[in-house]
């Protein structure tokens, strides 16, 4: 099973949709996922997801199914220098000067990581419900092959929410995730589930935040999200 893990296209936040240039990167973007042999489209409910996967679904003439569980995270958001930022946004060297290290085995001790675990061990159960209604249930870090599944799933959902997501299908600490990871508007980051056995299946990244309909159509790639450097 391949999963796409799409971020919805450039965003208009104040009006809860995808602005001009994102619905030209969401036609670009159906266009390329026609060639990915989909089978299943999922959405987050939240509108720039939906209108981003609208031209994808049309296209390929597949009904989507709306999964509320992967809306954007409604965090509390950090003040750093002053200033209001998302949670997922505090900057890399903050993040990699916290001694010890937020791995695994501390992040849930450290500030201000700890405000957020249980989101994200909902985000987490919520996960492992999807995929075990897909044939894999989670066990530790990796997933006992139920029913093998041969299809590729496409999930438009948002850069907060993908982020974690592939923290929590990777075994990464998520903190480590959020301030590594940056996943441009209508992106697709790919994740295969890798069967070396009958038994077991394991998440494996195959292409993060890739943005080649963007170049094929001469569009410019958003930087929405991005704090520092344009790219």
């Amino acid at each position: 099973m391949r999963i796409l893990i799409i971020r919805h296209a450039d965003p208009d936040y104040p009006n809860d949709t995808i602005t001009a240039a994102g619905h030209l990167e969401a036609k670009a973007l159906a266009k390329r996922l026609k060639k990915e042999g989909i089978d299943r489209i999922f959405s987050s409910p939240v509108n720039r997801a939906v209108h981003t996967m609208q031209y994808t679904a049309e296209l390929l003439g597949i009904d989507p199914v709306i999964e509320p569980w992967t809306r954007e995270l409604s965090l509390n958001p950090v003040i750093f220098e002053g200033s209001k930022i998302a949670a997922w946004n505090i900057p890399g060297e903050t993040v990699r000067a916290i001694q010890p290290y937020p791995g695994h085995e501390i992040w849930r001790e450290c500030t201000p990581y700890c405000d957020y675990a249980q989101d994200y061990d909902k985000l987490k159960v919520d996960s492992d419900g999807f995929f075990q209604r897909h044939g894999y249930v989670r066990e530790e870090g990796r997933y006992r092959i139920v029913s093998p599944n041969r299809e590729t799933i496409a999930v438009f959902c948002h850069h907060g929410f993908g982020v974690t997501w592939l923290a929590h299908l990777l075994e990464i600490p998520f903190p480590l995730a959020w301030s590594g990871f940056w996943l441009p508007p209508s992106s697709v980051t790919t994740v295969l589930f890798e069967e070396r056995s009958q038994e077991w299946a394991v998440p494996r990244c195959t292409g993060l935040g890739n943005i080649g309909h963007l170049h094929e159509a001469g569009l410019q790639v958003s930087t929405a999200g991005l704090l520092a450097n344009d790219i």
